[in-house]
């Protein structure tokens, strides 16, 4: 073994041969996880690792390496809980609906709208309820948030496939939207979604089991086996 295969990846945009050409965020976790080297690996939920992606990409290079600790922090977290989609999607646009371009707020409003509506179904709540902090982003965006309401009332031909379509490409939309908004540091945003995207899939994640110790046999008993034993 030299002293490349030693080296540590350092953390930089788009897909990598191998370690010793750099990393982006979901290789390097592939990598500390044990796995083949990939962006796609096992060992995270699909739509948390298309955000560590996306905010890897849109990050800039000053501001990348502020990414780095979080990486272990998305090994092994792959809840299967139905809340998960929805609840990270709404979180990433959250972040982003109130500083976006128009164009792009008219596309997270109708995609936070739908995600809120699956979450009130998960939880037995009314179709148009929704957590104060998408109610209060899209408050902020009532003209985008108008179009939104009427758009997602409209009857559609087909259902989209909301996990595998419209999520991926809603949090595409609000990190890019975020990179390119005239807002001031940009990356320091992205971090704070990445963040709370992690921490929306921590909160779904399977509780461990906890195994009850055997008891140990009280005196009596012990004294009373050894005189069966006797």
């Amino acid at each position: 073994m030299n002293n490349l295969d030693l080296a540590v990846p350092v953390l930089s945009r788009g897909k990598h041969r191998n370690p010793r050409k750099g990393a982006c965020f979901m290789e390097f976790a592939s990598y500390l996880a044990g796995e083949p080297w990939s962006d796609h690996p096992g060992c995270t939920h699909p739509l948390l690792a298309g955000v560590a992606r996306d905010v890897n990409d849109c990050t800039t290079d000053a501001g990348r390496s502020r990414l780095a600790p979080l990486v272990p922090s998305v090994i092994g977290l792959t809840p299967d809980d139905p809340h998960v989609v929805p609840r990270v999607t709404a979180a990433c646009i959250q972040h982003a609906l109130p500083v976006v371009s128009q164009e792009r707020q008219y596309i997270l409003a109708v995609a936070l709208l739908v995600a809120e509506r699956q979450l009130a179904q998960l939880d037995g709540r009314p179709a148009d309820s929704m957590s104060p902090e998408s109610q209060a982003v899209l408050d902020a965006v009532p003209s985008a948030t108008k179009w939104a309401r009427s758009f997602t009332a409209r009857p559609h031909r087909g259902t989209p496939d909301f996990a595998r379509r419209t999520a991926p490409r809603a949090v595409s939309c609000a990190v890019e939207g975020i990179s390119q908004a005239c807002v001031p540091d940009p990356d320091e945003r992205l971090f704070l979604l990445l963040n709370d995207a992690i921490s929306e899939c921590k909160r779904w994640m399977p509780k461990p089991t906890v195994h009850e110790p055997a008891e140990t046999p009280g005196p009596a008993l012990v004294e009373e086996e050894s005189v069966h034993i006797r």
